[in-house]
This record gives C-alpha cells, sequence and structure tokens, in this order.
C-alpha cells in the first residue's frame, strides 16, 4: 500500500497545526453559539475527531452520509443523501465539516438543503481544498490547505475505501487507480 503513494504533502505535525488553527478560529467565532458540526462521512470523521477534541466551546455534532462518487474517481454529479441529519437545525449554527472540497456541487447542494430547513447560518470547514476542479462558485469559510489537482488518500480520504487510515496526505500514484 505504502508504495502506492508517490509523495507525502502533509505529515502528521502539520496536520496537527493546522487543526489546531482551524479550531482556534472556530472557537472564537461561535463561543456561546452551539454550533453543530456536521460531519461528511465517511471521508470527513478522522478530521472531524481531531477538529472537535479541540474547539474549546459547546458544540454538538452530526453526520450526515451522501453519494455522488460511486467507485470512481471524479464526480457523477448525482447526489443521493443516504443518511440525513436526525435534528432539527431551524435556528440553529452549522458548520459542515469536509475531508476535501473538488467540484463543490455536493456542498453547495447540502448548504441549500439545511439552509432551506431555516438554520440560523450554514458555514464550511474544509480540511482541504482543491479550487481547481471547481464547478460551481464555492470557497470554504475556514481552510486547512490548497492542493493542486491530484489524486489524494490518507487522513480520512480514501480510493475505494482504502488508505483512510494513512496519517498523512499524500497524492496516489496513477496506476494505483487507472485502468481498474
Amino acid at each position: 500500500m505504502l508504495n502506492e503513494i508517490g509523495e507525502i504533502l502533509f505529515n502528521e505535525r502539520e496536520i496537527d497545526m493546522k487543526v489546531r488553527e482551524l479550531a482556534a478560529a472556530l472557537t472564537e467565532d461561535y463561543r456561546d453559539k452551539n454550533p453543530v458540526f456536521v460531519g461528511i462521512l465517511k471521508g470527513s470523521f478522522v478530521f472531524m475527531a481531531d477538529l472537535v477534541r479541540r474547539i474549546e466551546t459547546d458544540c454538538e455534532v452530526a453526520f450526515m452520509s451522501v453519494s455522488s462518487y460511486g467507485s470512481g474517481v471524479e464526480s457523477s454529479g448525482r447526489i443521493t443523501i443516504r443518511k440525513d441529519l436526525e435534528m432539527d437545525v431551524e435556528g440553529r449554527h452549522i458548520v459542515f465539516v469536509e475531508d476535501i472540497i473538488d467540484s463543490g456541487m455536493t456542498l453547495a447542494y447540502l448548504m441549500r438543503y439545511v439552509a432551506n430547513r431555516n438554520a440560523a447560518t450554514v458555514k464550511v470547514c474544509s480540511f482541504l481544498d482543491k479550487p481547481s476542479r471547481r464547478k460551481i462558485k464555492l470557497v470554504p469559510d475556514y481552510r486547512g490547505y490548497e492542493i493542486p489537482d491530484a489524486f489524494v488518500v490518507g487522513y480520512g480520504l480514501d480510493y475505494n475505501e482504502k488508505y483512510r487510515n494513512l496519517p498523512y496526505v499524500g497524492i496516489l500514484k496513477p496506476e494505483a487507480y487507472l485502468n481498474r
């Protein structure tokens, strides 16, 4: 598995420093607002766990499961909610927690979906941002790292459910996913 990683973009120390920076900003902005951090499964679970452990104000967590990729490496554009929120979001401050924003289509859909349920605010915290692939105008409110147009894995990100357990973010060699 490790020989399929071409380059390590962010090591454990760099990831930890960035998560602490994001948590400090979120703590400051949401102090006494009891935000709901909504993780988009499965990719965000590692980042979200690290992030909320460092939030220094009351908060809640929730999860949604959404599909737009299937087993490919590019979004199909068809968005399916597999697991919806199990709470009323009316009047709540919602922060979507994402592992990576690529085309932005899924996240834009979810933001509209929750806003239509009368959330007080809807913001986005993404560990990685790949703006070169954006198909719509969407800028995360809180962003860890901007990355190049490469297929990345590790720290929760996967290819066909593999590599999520890597403690770093690396670029997957094309031969690991092309012609499979």
